[in-house]
């Protein structure tokens, strides 16, 4: 099964051109290293509307896969969390547990990371830290997951 990927970089001051995005690039990098088909981007700024809109585009282009980089911290501006949650159909509580637990091992501060997956319409989301190394450093730890909830979402409900 082929797994074809979004990325959505959620940054304020990266969309308003105050940086460079980061985040994404490296996303994009270890993607198409775990052999994943890239497809799409985006670069929206900390709102829910945006980030929700982001999310739903990604599906409709053929994204089974949508990671999310940045607004997963404890900064007033940190919205990615509840603006997936609003769109979500079910959250999928393993994988944040799994990404904090495993990056405690590295930094103190992952104690408050609020990184989650949920699903969206036939879509996984995970939401990543908005640090480059971070987000690929969390994607590691539950790359093993994906393929499975991927192909199970995919799947075509039989009738009795």
């Amino acid at each position: 099964m082929q797994i074809q990927v979004g990325i959505i970089t959620i940054s304020d001051r990266a969309s308003k051109g105050l940086y460079d995005d980061l985040g994404g690039p490296a996303l994009r990098k270890a993607a198409e290293g775990y052999g994943w088909k890239f497809l799409a981007d985006a670069l929206v700024p900390d709102e829910k509307r945006d980030i929700q809109r982001a999310i739903r585009e990604h599906a409709a282009r053929g994204c089974s896969l949508v990671l999310t980089t940045g607004g997963t911290g404890v900064a007033l501006r940190d919205v990615t969390p509840e603006a997936v949650r609003e769109i979500a159909i079910r959250e999928l509580p393993g994988f944040g547990e799994a990404m904090r637990m495993e990056s405690l091992k590295i930094t103190k501060n992952a104690i408050l990371s609020r990184n989650l997956a949920a699903v969206v319409d036939q879509t996984l989301v995970v939401c990543l830290p908005g640090k480059p190394s971070g987000a690929v450093e969390c994607l590691s730890f539950v790359v093993g997951a994906i393929p499975h909830c991927i192909e199970v979402l995919q799947e075509v409900p039989t009738s009795c």
